[in-house]
């Protein structure tokens, strides 16, 4: 009975962690596409980030 709630709990914590693992990727998406338009809406002269 234990090893079947340690598989399940294991089981949860990995789908867990796929779920963030996935939600950051979209976070990562997001805010490159965010950079890029700035990128194209300042233009090579003006830009809005100091790097």
């Amino acid at each position: 009975m234990g090893l079947v709630i340690a598989v399940l709990l294991l089981a949860l914590i990995l789908g867990g962690l796929g779920f963030a693992v996935h939600f950051l990727w979209i976070i990562a998406v997001i805010a490159f596409l965010i950079w890029l338009i700035g990128f194209f809406v300042a233009g090579a002269e003006r830009r809005w980030y100091h790097w």
